[in-house]
């Protein structure tokens, strides 16, 4: 058995008060020290199991230290299993390697064991030879032991089974050695409870986090289902004015369906990354943009709360499409997009076209086209500043956002 450490953190040696006449403090019993020790045993259980242990490292510690208190060559923990009705030999200290996890043992009343697991009631075996009440498992005949002590580790609904030391040697248990026992058994209870409450928690988050991702997996899913019927009838259609309101539905709805995309992907669904997921938006506007050549350019990645970024994605895509239909009425050009961070908590993105240069439709100051209202819409509902700028030539619209929400009003129907 281990020494006690009496030393303080840094090492130090203790600080003994002197007795009254002077002499040096006696030593105490080996009983008194076995009983001290079984106190720090205790102790040392109590941080072990409020810490992140593993379920077997907890199983291994506990029996490895029981054993140490009660100075014996064997303990084990024995998980009771209710479809065998026998308990299993789940973590042990002294028994031939190949038992723990294999070897089990009756759950019934006629074992020390299954009385105590029956009863609730600690069970002291002092005589085995001589043992009249219960019939000795063959395990501990098997391994010449001559006395045991049995307590339950009482689950919250059901108990989880049975710890027992065993012993070799001649002696008797007593009443303060089923306290310690017990002690460690009710320990061991709370922490398998614990870890058992861990699991169950753990197993409804990791569920409802599947189940989100299911959600966003099917509405992605459906708002495609929507993109592709705007864009058959969009193609089927003869009016060109039609189709071209179809295509920038298509747009939109797929602007949408990109975030739930990300979410469904990812385990983070609160914020995205912005510079991905507007690199996404690009790609699916290439071939919708009359053969325009769309770019996009991004340093570094831009986390983004979720919401915020569909707002921005909309935004980003009315640009686009205006830079398109009003840089470029004619024939296909240029098209670029940036987005770059801007400490310490927003993002400037950029939409630059090298066309015909500012309108009245494509600023917006007098238009009253579905694009125009979403731009203004959502530019009022994020509070980002959206400026625009005369190049020679082209138009480049520059919007400053917050990465995260300050005051944001519902979305109102333009």
């Amino acid at each position: 058995m281990s020494e006690p450490n009496l030393q303080g953190p840094r090492g130090e040696a203790p600080l003994v008060e002197p007795s009254p006449d002077g002499n040096p403090a006696r030593a105490a019993s080996p009983a008194v020290n076995l009983r001290l020790r079984q106190q720090e045993i205790l102790a040392e259980l109590g941080v072990v199991s409020l810490k992140r242990t593993s379920f077997e490292e907890l199983l291994v510690h506990t029996v490895e230290l029981v054993a140490q208190g009660l100075e014996t060559q064997f303990c084990k923990l024995l998980e009771y299993r209710p479809d065998t009705e026998r308990f299993l030999l789940r973590a042990g200290v002294g028994w031939e390697e190949g038992l723990i996890g294999t070897a089990t043992v009756s759950a019934g009343r006629a074992s020390p064991a299954g009385y105590a697991l029956q009863t609730g009631k600690p069970v002291i075996s002092n005589h085995l030879e001589n043992e009249e009440r219960f019939a000795t498992p063959d395990l501990l005949k098997d391994h010449g032991v001559k006395r045991a002590i049995n307590v339950i580790i009482q689950g919250e609904q059901s108990p989880f089974g049975v710890l027992e030391v065993d012993s070799r040697s001649e002696g008797e248990f007593s009443e303060q050695d089923i306290a310690f026992l017990q002690g460690a058994a009710n320990i061991l209870a709370m922490a398998i409870e614990r870890q058992r409450y861990e699991q169950r928690l753990q197993e409804a988050l990791d569920f409802q986090k599947t189940f989100v991702q299911e959600i966003n997996h099917r509405v992605k899913n459906s708002l495609q289902l929507v993109a592709s019927l705007f864009s058959l009838q969009a193609t089927s259609s003869r009016d060109p004015a039609l189709a071209q309101s179809l295509h920038e539905a298509t747009s939109r709805v797929t602007a949408i369906a990109r975030i739930h995309e990300r979410l469904y992907r990812n385990a983070e669904i609160m914020t995205v990354d912005l510079a991905a997921y507007v690199r996404d938006i690009c790609s699916d506007l290439s071939g919708l943009l009359h053969d325009c050549e769309l770019e996009f350019e991004a340093s570094v990645p831009v986390r983004i709360s979720t919401d915020r970024a569909v707002r921005v994605a909309l935004i980003v895509t009315e640009l686009i499409t205006n830079a398109a239909k009003h840089g470029y009425p004619k024939e296909p050009g240029r098209i670029l997009v940036t987005l770059a961070p801007r400490e310490p908590d927003s993002a400037i993105i950029s939409v630059r076209d090298w066309g015909l240069g500012m309108t009245s439709d494509s600023t917006g100051g007098s238009s009253r086209g579905l694009g125009t209202k979403i731009i203004r819409a959502l530019i009022s509902q994020l509070g980002a500043p959206l400026t625009a700028q005369n190049h020679i030539p082209g138009t480049e619209f520059t919007v400053d956002v917050a990465l995260e929400a300050r005051t944001e009003t519902q979305f109102q129907s333009p």
